[in-house]
């Protein structure tokens, strides 16, 4: 991913922040655009993966739409470009202030997760002498098989209305006049490898549209989520197979001609994308632990501490100066941060190069999940972002 002129160029910067391949940004999105046209899919981009300006600009002159769950994404879309046609508003807990201004700015569609949401938002649309658009988001009771932290799609999940709620949501739609149901939306989960979990998820939705059919809804989207994993063991093997993932929906989707299908897609487009670059501060080495201490921490980069996620760690002066010395010779490092906290650690026994203070260290795929997550504890400085354009 980095080449010597890109190292040389990080070597004179202040550490850490992020650096975004712009590239390699741009060739995934081409691959999932192309991939989802054979098909005439509709690719909403997820904010919430990453809202760095730069890379929302990208998206948007890829041609995708935008899919929010908060009031701020919502106009962080609108104010970057993406038209109010193509932008989704998802979300378990709407406030009244977030419900009004996605009204307001006539986005296309609400995906409603609960039936009070419902009553809520046809009095607020109401009340403004709107008509809503809404997907209901089901709970399909779908395993996603990814980590407990982040599936959605059970029925111990908080997310969406459960399937013995249905008769009691069709009435619902039934006697709001200010909201026009449009369709349904599933999300099981984020990080999914293992296509097969998508054939379930298109057992469940082609059962829930044939159900609202045959009660006289005419259900024009299938807005099924997203959730495709990228490979994070292997950050060069860069860009998901959109292909396979797009066929699995094609084939096991009953797709009726007045129906569009949807996606949500946020780590596989900008997953791969990114590196946080940070600098070791010291490197401490005792009888049974060596460490590594960088000046990036959780604050930066929380996924480790919050879901115990791996992220390849590289030490990239060594690149240089191992072809200089040849020196072969691996030690097994904890890569921790500087943050007053014990989890505050990247990764154990982690094998590198003998690392020295100063070196570059690159925390790899943090595309997603990583800078829009990023914190102010400890008073730590508001994280920066470089994109491969600016070097």
């Amino acid at each position: 991913m980095f080449s010597d002129k890109d190292i040389a160029h990080f070597s004179n910067l202040e550490t850490p922040f992020y650096y975004y391949d712009m590239g390699l940004l741009e060739r995934t999105l081409q691959a999932c655009a192309r991939a989802a046209s054979q098909h005439s899919f509709h690719v909403h981009y997820a904010l919430k993966a990453n809202f760095n300006a730069k890379v929302l600009e990208k998206i948007r002159l890829a041609g995708f739409g935008a899919d929010c769950v908060s009031g701020g994404e919502v106009q962080r879309a609108i104010d970057t470009g993406f038209e109010r046609q193509k932008v989704v508003f998802a979300g378990v807990g709407k406030s009244d202030r977030e419900i009004i201004s996605a009204l307001e700015n006539d986005i296309f569609c609400f995906n409603v997760e609960s039936l009070q949401e419902l009553e809520v938002l046809n009095t607020l649309a109401e009340a403004r002498q709107k008509v809503a658009r809404v997907a209901i988001r089901i709970n399909p009771n779908v395993d996603a098989h990814t980590h407990a932290n982040i599936t959605t799609g059970l029925d111990e999940n908080k997310f969406g209305i459960n399937s013995w709620d249905m008769p009691a949501c069709a009435e619902m739609l039934q006697i709001c006049p200010n909201l026009e149901f449009i369709g349904i939306h599933f999300h099981i989960g984020s990080q999914i490898t293992h296509l097969d979990v998508y054939k379930n998820l298109c057992t469940r939705v082609n059962e829930f549209a044939a159900w609202f059919e045959d009660r006289g809804f005419r259900v024009k989207i299938l807005n099924v989520g997203g959730g495709l994993g990228i490979d994070y063991q292997h950050p060069d093997e860069q860009i998901p197979d959109f292909d396979s993932y797009f066929k699995v929906f094609a084939d096991f989707l009953d797709i009726k001609g007045h129906q569009e299908v949807h996606f949500e897609l946020g780590r596989a487009l900008v997953g791969q994308c990114a590196a946080l670059i940070s600098r070791i501060l010291y490197v401490k080495k005792g009888k049974k632990k060596n460490f590594i201490v960088l000046d990036a921490g959780m604050t930066e980069l929380m996924r480790p501490a919050l879901y115990q996620a791996y992220h390849q760690i590289e030490n990239i002066t060594t690149q240089g100066r191992q072809r200089q010395e040849k020196a072969d010779e691996t030690l097994h490092y904890d890569v921790v941060g500087p943050i007053c906290e014990s989890t505050d650690c990247f990764g154990k026994e982690v094998e590198l190069p003998e690392s020295f203070r100063n070196d570059l260290i690159a925390i790899r795929s943090t595309g997603a999940y990583g800078e829009v997550m990023a914190s102010h504890y400890n008073l730590r400085e508001a994280i920066r972002s470089i994109s491969s354009e600016e070097l």
